[in-house]
């Protein structure tokens, strides 16, 4: 049974960056029928993280809502390599690569979706096939001006940064997917816009109805400043074992854990709402942040994980001890030495560098268990350590001595 359109669009919208175009979407919504929702997936790593399920997510609340869900993996896509966000051409995957990842990501985005209201889909099904009359045809439905309208491609063309031909294809063939799929709607991170939209545009050259395109947020990873990546090790990883995701969940800002429930929960907004009143009334936001935890933890292993997890996390707490699986957190600098008050802002310990200069002139802050008593405490690059903050707030800093590009 379809639910009615204003409940529906209040899901569509919870932590959706942008929709285009919602008044399309809510006449689609009107058909009364099951709209297909395409997202696509280049299979071109492994492990799946908590920034990956944003998306899954989505797609799993449109199947709530009733409708058919298409997950389109990119094994042909994936040969070329999306250059999305990227300053240098990227090596594609060799066919072995793809299928092996491709496996994966099955087995991993069905903790979360329902397998039977769900289509996998391989673009090589209809690519593969594609002739070279039929490649320069979908060619000519778009112009190079187009294609530089893309961020990454125009600067890289102003930096003098080659761009090979073949990376122009990569939006063309992921628009022409959405031809193929007849697609109603496409999600992707807000850095895939150009690329849906191109679907959209691709669609109208063919005569169909175009697409709505709903793109999602990057989310941030443990650290609160940049979007979660295994590389930047910030990640929460859905494979990570239960005590390390409750370790790493617990170890995120105040501020950010209602980022992540309006993300990653399923919990009504209603419901987090009333959490966020509790805690501005005095709750503690530690009891808050372990109810995402658990919840987290029981939708990627079991509720008895979970409920384990919890209670080796408030045994180490209630002895005093350092939990041992905390996330390491980089912070970069330029100069040699950071101030302490600083750092601690930085790796999201406090909410500002006020509350850092309290919390030390408290003797709140202890560095690898000794207690720092001095206001003005630098920090150098190169060195790592565990740091605590209060009874509750740990993690394992690395201050890196350049800043990423």
């Amino acid at each position: 049974m379809m639910i009615d359109i204003d409940t529906a669009l209040a899901m569509i919208e919870r932590g959706s960056e942008e929709i285009l175009i919602k008044d399309e979407l809510v006449e689609k919504l009107k058909l009364g029928r099951p709209l297909r929702i395409k997202a696509g997936f280049d299979p071109t790593a492994p492990d799946i993280h908590l920034g990956h399920t944003v998306l899954i997510n989505k797609l799993k609340q449109f199947q709530d809502l009733g409708h058919h869900v298409l997950v389109l993996i990119g094994d042909f896509t994936a040969r070329i390599g999306d250059p999305t966000g990227k300053n240098v051409t990227r090596q594609p995957l060799t066919s072995e690569q793809v299928i092996e990842n491709a496996k994966t990501y099955e087995e991993q985005i069905f903790k979360i979706l329902d397998p039977k209201k769900t289509e996998i889909v391989f673009n090589a099904t209809w690519l593969d096939n594609l002739s070279a009359k039929d490649l320069v045809s979908l060619a000519a439905r778009q112009t190079v001006a187009r294609m530089l309208e893309r961020d990454d491609f125009s600067k890289r063309y102003r930096d003098g940064q080659p761009i090979a031909i073949h990376e122009f294809l990569y939006p063309l063939l992921q628009g022409y997917d959405s031809v193929e799929l007849k697609s109603d709607v496409e999600l992707g991170g807000t850095d895939q816009k150009f690329n849906l939209l191109m679907g959209r545009e691709l669609q109208k050259s063919f005569r169909q109805s175009p697409q709505v395109v709903i793109t999602m947020p990057l989310l941030e990873g443990l650290d609160g400043v940049k979007k979660m990546s295994k590389s930047l090790n910030n990640y929460v990883g859905i494979h990570d074992e239960p005590s390390e995701m409750f370790g790493k969940i617990m170890s995120i800002s105040d501020i950010l854990m209602w980022r992540y429930y309006e993300l990653l929960s399923f919990k009504p907004m209603s419901e987090i709402n009333a959490l966020r009143k509790q805690v501005s009334e005095g709750a503690n936001p530690r009891d808050t942040k372990i109810l995402l935890a658990k919840e987290i933890i029981t939708r990627f292993h079991s509720e008895a994980d979970a409920d384990a997890a919890e209670e080796k996390f408030i045994q180490q707490f209630s002895q005093g001890l350092i939990p041992e699986d905390l996330p390491l957190i980089d912070i970069p600098i330029h100069k040699d030495e950071i101030p302490l008050v600083n750092l601690l802002k930085e790796a999201g310990l406090t909410k500002s560098t006020s509350e850092a200069m309290r919390m030390v002139k408290q003797g709140a802050v202890k560095i690898d268990g000794e207690r720092i008593e001095t206001m003005d405490h630098q920090v150098k690059k190169g060195s790592e350590f565990v740091i605590q903050v209060g009874k509750r707030r740990f993690a394992k800093i690395q201050v890196s001595g350049s800043e990423p590009t």
